[in-house]
């Protein structure tokens, strides 16, 4: 039987929004994939257990990106894209196209090396949002075995759309509904699935209804990009007479698991109806602010008592980017430079860790007895004093730039001292995605 670990000599750092907390002298047990003790590190004395010194390092949980498209990783650098003067022409000259031209193949290479970054910026757990129209069969589990090569922990869904007709669409939900059958529970553990959606305006009366009773069969939540634009707003609302979220409440999409994407159009009544499900808001600001979007009210949606947390929507896999992104987009839209801070800091550490125990059914992104054995430790130390009241400050102003050193998921080491301890090479797998990449630029070009 496999030795506890024990990681000591760090300093470990509670993130709560409502009571952080740093302790000093203290050290961890992991056993059997969960956190059994937090202590003082004298307790441990003599305890036979594997042990990782994390000395100049402090110890936190590992992040969660609540909303991120993984296939996007092959859009780095991709040419020939015409401009758009809008955020429909941004979906119809790239993303559309794009997701068009992937095949299994490329599903699976464009999701590896962006799971390995994560692990590199110290993301423990992603809910990923997947769409390959003419590659839909069996999309997830190609995405499912770069997960389990990686080690990490995800969510996983197929956004069903009728923008490429109805054989797609049944398609789509063909493949939510095999995949939530195969990871609602049971030995794998690290992952599991939502019912996708795209979003209303790409959606039918028909298709709705149709997936949404699929996604009840499996008693799932469900994952829809919501109210991103004002073009879902007004094309939801030609459909029918409806707001996005009045009509998806209609038809029970809402509720405690589900994900609204985005939620930057929003009007009163809807944000009510969102805090009245427990429905949870995945706000994403670097990407609101490249497609001109506009920028989410965080105030107004606290004010609404909506549960915010934070996605990157694939603009980047390190949480603390979006972070800092966050909180100067806040501050900008409310013209008010002390904004954007406790919402964006609850997001990160409050709000995304219960949306996925919500998922999971157990406690993941915390850093308490019992919780997942998912942590991270950092290089850092730190020039100023870093006390309980003054932790959340350095998480944001002073973690930034700051190296991972070892990240854990599971209680499994996935990387330590910097370097990956994955039976997976880099520069390979690096290799075998520019071929794939290349070869999805192709199909992208002919598809102009």
């Amino acid at each position: 039987m496999a030795l506890p670990l024990l990681l000591t000599n760090g300093t470990v750092c509670i993130p709560s929004p409502s009571s952080p907390r740093v302790l000093e002298g203290h050290a961890i047990l992991l056993e059997q994939g969960i956190i059994a003790r937090i202590a003082p590190r004298g307790e441990f004395d003599g305890m036979a257990a594997e042990r990782i010194d994390l000395s100049s390092r402090i110890v936190l949980p590992g992040f969660i990106n609540l909303h991120t498209h993984l296939y996007s990783t092959f859009a780095r650098g991709l040419t020939g894209i015409a401009p758009s003067a809008g955020f429909a022409d941004v979906l119809e000259h790239l993303w559309w196209r794009l997701d068009r031209a992937l095949t299994p193949d490329a599903c699976y290479y464009s999701a590896l090396p962006a799971l390995l970054e994560a692990i590199r910026s110290g993301t423990t757990t992603i809910v990923d949002h997947h769409s390959s129209p003419h590659a839909i069969e069996d999309s997830l589990d190609v995405i499912a075995k770069a997960v389990k090569e990686t080690g990490m922990r995800a969510c996983l869904c197929y956004e069903v759309s009728d923008r490429d007709g109805m054989e797609a669409a049944a398609d789509g939900i063909a493949e939510n509904a095999a995949f939530l059958f195969a990871y609602a529970s049971g030995p794998h553990s690290l992952l599991r699935g939502l019912f996708g959606l795209h979003a209303s305006f790409t959606l039918s009366d028909r298709t709705l209804s149709a997936a949404v009773e699929a996604g009840r069969s499996e008693m799932a939540g469900f994952h829809i990009h919501v109210a991103e634009s004002a073009l879902d707003q007004e094309q939801t609302r030609a459909l029918s007479g409806l707001s996005v979220v009045e009509r998806l409440s209609e038809f029970g999409v809402l509720g405690e698991r589900t994900i609204a994407a985005h939620g930057v159009h929003l009007d009163d009544a809807e944000m009510d109806l969102l805090a009245s499900t427990g429905t949870i808001v995945a706000h994403n600001p670097q990407s609101n602010m490249n497609n001109a979007v506009g920028i989410a009210d965080l105030a107004r949606l606290r004010t609404h008592n909506v549960l915010v947390g934070l996605g990157t929507d694939a603009m980047t896999n390190d949480m603390r980017q979006e972070l800092r992104a966050g909180i100067w987009a806040q501050r900008f839209r409310q013209q008010n430079p002390s904004a954007g801070f406790d919402e964006l800091v609850a997001a990160l550490w409050s709000v995304n860790p219960l949306a996925v125990s919500r998922v999971w059914g157990s406690r993941i992104g915390e850093l308490s007895e019992g919780s997942a054995a998912d942590l991270i430790a950092v290089d850092y130390v730190p020039a100023t004093p870093l006390t309980d009241e003054s932790l959340l400050g350095h998480l944001v102003f002073g973690l930034g730039s700051a190296r991972v050193d070892t990240t854990i998921v599971g209680g499994r080491v996935l990387m330590h001292g910097g370097r990956l301890l994955l039976d997976l090479d880099e520069q390979e797998v690096a290799a075998k995605a520019r071929e794939a990449a290349q070869d999805v630029w192709r199909r992208f070009a002919s598809l102009s």
